[in-house]
């Protein structure tokens, strides 16, 4: 998987920002991750299914997950950031 730019949503940011500071120092540090090797095994990378075939999640902990779409370009769109049940609200 290559990745050249990561962009973000507008609630992917607020969402971000409402999360607590220490898990949003670990998002940082697993986006760093995802930049360098988007294949590294502490991302536990996997496509989704079911009604979100298409989208793609990474983990931030056991809680918190990151989800994004991938371009035809590379680029990467991250639209969702919180606990699991963010799946529910896409």
């Amino acid at each position: 998987m290559l990745v050249k730019s990561i962009y973000y949503t507008k609630d992917f940011i607020r969402d971000a920002q409402r999360l607590p500071q220490a898990i949003q120092i670990l998002a940082l540090q697993k986006e760093a991750t995802f930049r360098n090797n988007p294949l590294h095994p502490s991302l536990r990378l996997h496509a989704l299914k079911g009604r979100l075939v298409g989208l793609w999640s990474i983990s931030i902990t056991m809680n918190y997950r990151i989800i994004f779409s991938r371009m035809e370009n590379g680029d990467i769109l991250f639209l969702s950031i919180g606990k699991h049940d963010i799946y529910r609200n896409l």
